[in-house]
């Protein structure tokens, strides 16, 4: 069954990784999908940390449209205004509406220095911090479209499922801009019928994670070998089947402003990853004690933490709307 058919859906950052596993999976269910990147046939990536990749928007929406939706590559700086303004104009032009926004890539530079942030040049600090603007830039014209309809779902994704602090001072507020920038758009969204929120794949099995460690996706278990964590590994596939099943939950504005992770998703929606299993690693972490930051050295911890569920404002009545959500850390 397509639960998506007929939906249009914009996955920012589908070149590789997460952002193409969401693209494919949304395909699958039917979507129409415009895969915006920088990486194309013509032009590669030549910096950054994914310099000299082969991987290209033009490959994922061939690959969507496979998969049996309809792919669409589009070229787009998202640190760019006027290329993300260009995006979206053309799927007002060509489809007069936008169902989905998911927003997959990371605006700063590769973290060339963990930790003693006094000692990080604060030129590369800053590229961390501004990591989230090309977010907002995307998600400002995204919402435009959407509160015409006064629907959409915009997912931010992001690493890990707390607030908890990672491991340098500058990417912990990089990533922690990304899911406050969730919960705000989710407040001021929640009038016009938008549901925000933020999720985070468990650990990926992406092309360059195969790569570094010497395997392929059909051999990836040697390298749990050498990190057992490894064996509760996900395919990009299983992070995109929890966008999926977000985009077709017709309840799922009970979850706007939320931060949720792949695995606990897949533990309330049932479906599995690309390969039939089910990978949880909340559960590993659990079982063995770790977690995505470094040991805590204070006494406090940041949470979110549930208040009573808002329903969904009706379309007709907006102003009767309550801005109050659910939110869970799974």
């Amino acid at each position: 069954m397509k639960t998506l058919e007929g939906k249009i859906a914009v996955v920012a950052g589908a070149t590789r990784g997460a952002g193409r596993g969401i693209a494919c999976a949304l395909g699958e269910a039917g979507a129409t999908v415009y895969c915006s990147g920088r990486s194309t046939r013509g032009k590669p990536a030549t910096s950054g940390p994914y310099a000299g990749r082969p991987e290209t928007i033009e490959e994922t929406a061939e690959m969507v449209t496979a998969h049996g939706g309809v792919g669409i590559p589009v070229r787009t700086d998202h640190g760019a205004e006027e290329q993300v303004a260009a995006l979206f104009e053309r799927i007002q032009s060509e489809q007069r509406r936008l169902d989905i926004l998911v927003n997959d890539f990371w605006g700063g530079p590769s973290v060339q220095q963990w930790g003693g942030f006094w000692k990080h040049p604060l030129d590369q600090g800053r590229g961390l911090f501004n990591g989230a603007w090309p977010h907002v830039i995307t998600c400002r014209y995204a919402a435009a479209l959407m509160v015409k309809r006064r629907a959409g779902l915009i997912v931010q994704i992001t690493e890990g499922d707390t607030l908890s602090y990672r491991m340098n001072v500058f990417y912990d507020l990089g990533r922690i801009c990304e899911i406050r920038l969730a919960y705000a758009l989710a407040e001021e969204l929640a009038p016009k019928g938008l549901t925000a929120l933020a999720l985070t794949p468990g650990y990926l099995r992406s092309e360059a994670i195969l790569e570094r460690f010497g395997v392929t996706e059909e051999n990836w278990r040697e390298a749990v070998k050498k990190v057992p964590t490894f064996g509760a590994s996900e395919t990009p596939f299983f992070v995109g089947r929890a966008v999926a099943a977000l985009a077709a939950d017709p309840h799922v504005f009970e979850k706007s402003g939320g931060l949720y992770s792949s695995w606990g998703l897949a533990r309330e929606y049932g479906f599995v990853d690309a390969d039939g299993s089910r990978p949880d690693l909340g559960k590993e972490m659990e079982e063995h004690a770790t977690s995505w930051a470094w040991p805590t050295h204070t006494g406090l911890q940041w949470q979110i933490m549930p208040r009573p569920v808002a329903k969904q404002p009706s379309k007709r009545k907006s102003s009767s709307a309550t801005s109050g959500k659910s939110r869970s850390r799974k």
